[in-house]
């Protein structure tokens, strides 16, 4: 017969084997490192991820360090080695991880505003330009990201193909790899370039909208450019939002750890999860690493024009 005592005794030995698991996974990674990828300025990428990284710290009970990464295949690099226990990828960098070996496990991604999990790549121009579609750019300048970005590179090399570019070396003037998200639409502000790819979520959701917050972008002037200075004239379809990402080799009750502090963070720490996005994302969504099986699709086709470029 189970009675109250046995019950309690069974509480108790629960109770204790989770406690010494816990601490033998802090024993073995008194610290974590959470590594991001700047789509803004070093300075810029650490104000806005500090204070979540110290709420994680908190929750976890163990130390986690923020590593800005130089570029997106910094971070691959990093989680092949094991040097790097939580990464924030781009869906083309996640695939790409992936497909060259890495063990990473996706568990989370970003829910917009609205409550979708997606974004696009599109082609920003500026407004007071004669350019209204990609025929139009023929010979002139185009800025991308980095080649591991996926609204930065990898779709808008598909979409271009949809269009009949297949090669965009030959068909543009020149291709310049930005390195950031901002660097490209620097490059479009201050004329290096005549077309720039970049990620858009919506008119307050984007790379473009968070530089002119902050007063990045400048008229030959010096005044104040605004969000009518610019215009898309390609959008993409839907790409589902980046992963948050952990090595797959870390303990399981450490990886439950990891994921319940983001899922709770909006309610926890809402201003720490509202600085990440200027307060343009709800939460965190609930992702498995099959979701962007896709994107692993998408940028092998890319490497297939590349190779035939080539």
């Amino acid at each position: 017969m189970i009675n109250r005592r046995i019950i309690l005794a069974g509480v108790a030995a629960l109770a204790f084997a989770t406690s010494a698991s816990a601490e033998d996974w802090k024993a073995k990674y008194p610290e974590l490192t959470f590594a991001v990828v700047p789509a803004e300025n070093a300075s810029g990428v650490t104000e806005r991820w500090t204070p979540f990284v110290n709420y994680l710290s908190k929750e976890l009970g163990t130390k986690v360090t923020l590593r800005i990464a130089n570029d997106y295949a910094a971070v691959i690099e990093g989680q092949r080695a094991g040097n790097i226990h939580i990464a924030s990828y781009g869906s083309a960098s996640f695939a790409r991880a992936r497909l060259t070996g890495v063990k990473t496990d996706a568990f989370a991604n970003d829910i917009n505003a609205d409550g979708s999990t997606g974004y696009y790549s599109v082609f920003f121009v500026k407004a007071n330009s004669p350019y209204k579609k990609i025929e139009d750019l023929k010979g002139k300048n185009l800025g991308l990201v980095d080649p591991n970005s996926t609204s930065g590179n990898n779709v808008p090399r598909f979409e271009l193909n949809k269009m009949g570019v297949t090669d965009a070396e030959t068909y543009f003037g020149k291709v310049v790899f930005a390195g950031s998200h901002e660097n490209a639409v620097l490059a479009l502000a201050q004329g290096t370039v005549e077309v720039a790819a970049n990620q858009w979520t919506s008119d307050n959701d984007s790379t473009l909208a968070q530089m002119l917050t902050k007063g990045m972008l400048k008229n030959a002037d010096g005044s104040a450019m605004k969000k009518e200075d610019f215009r898309i004239i390609h959008k993409s379809a839907p790409i589902i939002n980046g992963p948050y990402a952990y090595n797959s080799d870390l303990p399981a009750d450490l990886k439950e750890a990891i994921a319940k502090a983001f899922f709770e963070a909006p309610t926890k720490d809402k201003a720490a999860f509202d600085r990440l996005s200027d307060g343009q994302k709800k939460g965190f969504h609930p992702a498995t690493t099959k979701d962007w099986d896709g994107t692993i699709d998408l940028i092998k086709f890319v490497d297939s024009l590349r190779k035939k470029a080539s």
